[in-house]
């Protein structure tokens, strides 16, 4: 009899996440944090002496979602910090490897983000709403990781990623850390959020 394979991965944390079936339970900041600190954006293909990470992403993305929805309920920022959280476990691919992949990247994706919403208090299903406006700060971010640290021109990245709102993204640079130093500001920020009234 052929042995079923194996469809969790053991965290740092100890705990052992069935990727097919995950559960609230076996959900950890930590885990998430330092997964997305050593994950790296654009296949690794970015300037600097350190990878641009998921998890410095997802902290650029929750501050774009704050300037196009400031009066946006903390659980929608910490919905926005959270929107690539899945990818601790199953990386980051580019667009054109998901769309290659097909449907089933969506599905395990779509699990994974409705284990770790119900673990922070969040519906396991996001509104439309909330959905487009991270949606709409994740293509800015992109525009900008294109611009300053992917070697795209404003002209492409327009092409691709749509051209940002004059004044949105004013004052806001890049700057490569370390893991440790983007899983620290990660865990700080998601702990802010959970304190926010």
């Amino acid at each position: 009899m052929a042995r079923a394979p194996r469809a969790w991965q053991r965290m740092l944390s100890g705990r052992r996440l069935d990727l097919l079936d995950p559960t609230p339970m076996d959900i950890e900041i930590e885990d998430i944090a330092h997964g997305l600190a050593f994950v790296a954006r654009w296949n690794g293909q970015t300037r600097g002496d350190y990878p641009y990470s998921v998890a410095e992403h997802s902290l650029l993305v929750e501050d774009l979602f704050c300037r196009i929805e400031p009066n946006a309920p903390q659980k929608w920022r910490l919905a926005a910090l959270l929107h690539d959280a899945p990818e601790y476990v199953i990386g980051d691919m580019i667009s054109p490897v998901k769309d290659a992949v097909g449907p089933q990247y969506s599905e395990l994706d779509a699990r994974l983000s409705a284990a770790i919403h119900l673990r922070f208090g969040l519906p396991a299903v996001l509104p439309q709403k909330i959905k487009r406006a991270i949606k709409r700060a994740d293509k800015l971010s992109a525009w900008l990781e294109a611009t300053q640290i992917a070697g795209f021109a404003i002209t492409e990245a327009n092409k691709f990623f749509g051209s940002p709102p004059a004044g949105l993204l004013d004052g806001v640079t890049l700057a490569l850390r370390p893991p440790a130093d983007v899983r620290a500001g990660f865990l700080k920020r998601h702990a802010a959020l959970l304190d926010l009234p």
